[in-house]
């Protein structure tokens, strides 16, 4: 049992990779859909340019982990970083949006 975990861990990127290539055709379905109730869009655009930082931060981690490239651990703390703050921002601008639809 305890040879899995470094089999999952050697396989996560590819299967989380998998996984976002379903979420990103939701996301692509949920903006073509006609915005017929007039949607407050904003935020899932937000949260779509977080999600493709995601899949950059995981393409690299799939390259580092071929051994074609290596980068510093820094890029992959940025890139939480900034992955954070928008989910951080999308929060906070849904939560205006839906106070100002009260007054």
């Amino acid at each position: 049992m305890a040879d899995i975990a470094p089999c999952f861990g050697i396989i996560a990127p590819y299967y989380n990779l998998a996984l976002v290539t379903i979420l990103i055709i939701l996301f692509i379905h949920l903006m073509v859909v006609p915005n017929k109730k007039k949607v407050y869009y904003t935020p899932w655009k937000l949260i779509f340019a977080a999600l493709m930082i995601f899949v950059v931060e995981e393409a690299m981690t799939v390259l580092g982990g071929l051994g074609i490239i290596t980068f510093p651990r820094i890029v992959f703390a940025f890139f939480e970083m900034v992955i954070i703050t928008i989910f951080i921002y999308a929060c906070l601008i849904q939560k205006e949006n839906i106070e100002n639809a009260k007054d």
